[in-house]
């Protein structure tokens, strides 16, 4: 019988995390709330700028933290993000796949850079971010975990997204995958589905959803009422509500569960 008091269960004490993405949005508010729970944290992004300003917030609320810049679509970058990790904290227990891109095109208008940019960052650098962390937590003895931040657009298409819609389906199969062969050494690998979550990543789609299908700010406010009204909890999400989630995968709260895609919509999917 596990004598765990509730704190120690989502205590990170000790453990590095990489958190991709985490500059701004949803990624930003998962490392606040890894940090808060005690873990060192790597904040890895393509925008330094934004990037240094989180790890300098973080580090205001006496969280350690640093910042690499990566592009993760070229896999030296990613290797480097690793490494620069373990020598910055001395390991990489938790891993959080969450930088991505979501361009809208319609389907007669994709070209092989477009679509080979959109699965080269979304899912072959996040495999290869996994795949690298995982190398590290298995050497450490100590496991791991590791979260793949995917979207209710891997089950549930939006339109005008195709390359988006199946590197997040991509990436729900690669977490089961990865979920069968890393379990044998510790490491615990899961997804989360995120519904609509309202952060400046989010704010640029839909100026781009406006371009590519030429829609006026006024359709898009409509558009974004309508999607708002099938929500049966009354309102889109923000970064915290993923964040607390993938506080509960990266603790040892979640101990017994590997291969799984929590879906956090609001209830989106139900309607």
């Amino acid at each position: 019988m596990n004598t765990s008091k509730i704190t120690q269960l989502f205590d990170l004490s000790g453990k590095t995390a990489i958190v991709t993405g985490a500059a701004m949005g949803i990624g930003k508010g998962i490392a606040i709330r890894l940090g808060e729970a005690g873990a060192n944290v790597v904040v890895a992004d393509m925008n330094a700028a934004e990037g240094e300003k989180t790890v300098k917030e973080l580090k205001g609320n006496g969280i350690l933290a640093d910042f690499v810049k990566v592009d993760q679509s070229v896999l030296s970058e990613i290797d480097g993000a690793v490494k620069f990790a373990v020598s910055s904290f001395g390991s990489v227990d938790i891993l959080v796949n969450n930088a991505g891109i979501f361009p809208s095109m319609p389907v007669f208008n994709i070209d092989e850079t477009y679509w080979d940019r959109v699965l080269d960052i979304n899912l072959k650098g996040a495999f290869f971010f996994a795949q690298k962390a995982a190398r590290v937590m298995a050497e450490s003895k100590k496991g791991g975990r590791i979260i793949n931040i995917a979207s209710i657009d891997a089950v549930h298409p939006t339109g005008n997204l195709i390359a988006y819609d199946s590197s997040k389906g991509g990436m729900v199969m690669m977490t089961k995958s990865l979920a069968l062969e890393l379990g044998k050494v510790g490491i615990s690998v899961n997804a989360i589905l995120p519904g609509g979550i309202q952060t400046p990543g989010a704010a640029a789609g839909s100026a781009a959803m406006i371009k590519a299908a030429g829609l006026t700010s006024e359709q898009l406010e409509a558009m974004g009422k309508t999607f708002t009204a099938r929500i049966p909890m009354g309102r889109q999400g923000t970064p915290d509500d993923i964040a607390g989630v993938a506080l509960f995968l990266a603790s040892h709260a979640s101990r017994y569960i590997t291969g799984e895609s929590i879906v956090v919509d609001g209830g989106y999917l139900l309607s």
